[in-house]
């Protein structure tokens, strides 16, 4: 049965973690090199008598936690790595790593888990297992998929499996998720135009490759309004173009870059089509060849519906104001790969600072992670384990 005050129950947990979080911001590390994340994570579960296995998927690891006679189990998870980003800002717990940065709050959530392992370690208000699992890689990297391949669900096996990602769009101790889609499938294209380059002032004589570039940026950016159903939600952009070193020299190659988001797989089937056909239209009028990579890293983010709502439950049983999310974010999240191999939820954790504070976005280099919210964190985390196997 759910504590009738779960936050104040584990305020006593908080300081501590406060700190620690702090020692993980200072101390950032990138996708599959969190070893000394890791060590730390590990070191304190089994403190905790978890049975602890470290090297899952690189640098993942994951703690065992039984009570009770029951064979249910849930997957609790937090992901660990930080991002290539130079941090800016004056806080005390600043990166001493230049160049890598905690700008997602992955150290708040590897925080908030150990928290619930923590209280629910010394509680065990559950009847069956949980699997506290520290991810590795997952900003572009998909740690999660690497944890599978390793045989992260067969070695610990989850009925079903939630993870919380704090949002700075939503008030502190507030919450939404929704059945289905929440986060979108990211795609990458890479582009090459080739030409045979030449002189800026005999254009006649050669393939103008900026030019068949710059029309076909033009065209990929119809691709959505013109060839995606207006029911259907996607986005497509251009992020990157590269090409010519001289103001007198027409090149030989110009490079694009650029990502797709989407919630439908096919969707995201007609949007590389019409890629490569508005790549072959371009380089037939243009006489250039163009080269298409396209590839598909992360899918959607998929709630199932039993697990959402349990997940929404969770959140209202701790005091947490919840609802549906209204529609679903187009940025990405490799726990998508967990969701396509279990039941599970994936839930958005307000950390929004008052008007007046300063509350950087997701990914920027000003960002912190809001300490408040590691408590409302953690008792999310112990509700939603204590409703999973009652």
């Amino acid at each position: 049965m759910l504590s009738a005050a779960p936050v104040q129950e584990i305020a006593d947990l908080v300081p501590d973690l406060v700190a620690l979080r702090r020692d993980l911001h200072a101390h950032p590390e990138l996708a599959f090199q969190e070893r000394r994340t890791s060590g730390i994570v590990a070191a304190a579960l089994r403190d905790l008598g978890l049975e602890v296995h470290e090297g899952i998927g690189g640098t993942g690891v994951v703690g065992v936690l039984r009570s009770g006679s029951s064979g249910r189990s849930v997957g609790l998870r937090a992901d660990m790595d930080a991002l290539p980003i130079l941090e800016q800002g004056g806080r005390p717990h600043i990166s001493r790593f230049s160049g890598v940065h905690h700008g997602c709050g992955h150290d708040g959530h590897t925080a908030i888990l150990l928290g619930a392992a923590r209280h629910l370690a010394r509680t065990r208000r559950f009847d069956g297992c949980v699997n506290f699992i520290f991810q590795p890689a997952e900003e572009g990297r998909g740690g999660a998929k690497v944890m599978i391949r390793d045989g992260l669900f067969d070695r610990f096996p989850c009925d079903s499996v939630y993870a919380l990602h704090n949002w700075p769009e939503l008030p502190l101790g507030s919450a939404r998720t929704r059945p289905g889609p929440i986060m979108a499938a990211a795609d990458r294209f890479d582009i090459v135009v080739r030409g045979r380059g030449g002189h800026a002032a005999q254009p006649h004589g050669t393939p103008d490759t900026i030019l068949a570039a710059s029309e076909l940026v033009s065209q990929l950016h119809t691709i959505v309004s013109r060839r995606v159903p207006p029911t259907e939600n996607a986005v497509l952009s251009v992020t990157r173009i590269n090409g010519g070193q001289s103001h007198n020299v027409l090149p030989s190659a110009v490079e694009l870059t650029g990502t797709v988001r989407s919630f439908d797989a096919g969707g995201q089937d007609a949007i590389e089509a019409a890629i490569r056909q508005v790549a072959q239209g371009v380089a037939q009028a243009s006489g250039t060849a163009i080269e298409v990579e396209y590839l598909r890293y992360y899918p959607a983010t998929i709630n199932t519906v039993a697990e959402a709502e349990l997940a929404l439950s969770a959140a209202r049983s701790v005091g947490l104001e919840a609802a549906v999310a209204p529609h679903p974010a187009f940025t990405s999240e490799d726990f998508a790969f967990m969701l396509r191999e279990r039941p599970g939820a994936y839930l958005w954790l307000g950390q929004g600072r008052p008007i007046g504070e300063q509350d950087a976005p997701l990914h920027h280099p000003s960002y912190d992670f809001n300490d408040k919210a590691l408590g409302w964190g953690i008792a999310w985390f112990v509700a939603v384990a204590e409703l999973a196997l009652t």
